[in-house]
């Protein structure tokens, strides 16, 4: 099983850089990088962070997937 995001998907959405996105919640950006290429799962604290930041569900931003799938 891995955890999955849409955090790029919705980064760009909101027309956010990794730059901006990492100073609203206060991290780096290669904290972001990392998340968007899935080598890294957050805190929940973070994941509630950015949850606030895109007005989405911690639930609806992270999800797990079955590997293989």
């Amino acid at each position: 099983m891995a955890i999955r995001n849409r955090v790029k998907e919705l980064r760009a959405r909101d027309g956010l850089t990794q730059g901006d996105l990492a100073e609203r919640i206060g991290v780096t950006r290669q904290t972001i990088v990392s998340l968007e290429k899935g080598s890294y799962t957050p805190s929940l604290l973070l994941a509630l962070n950015l949850a606030e930041v895109f007005k989405e569900s911690v639930e609806s931003i992270f999800f797990k997937e079955e590997m293989g799938e």
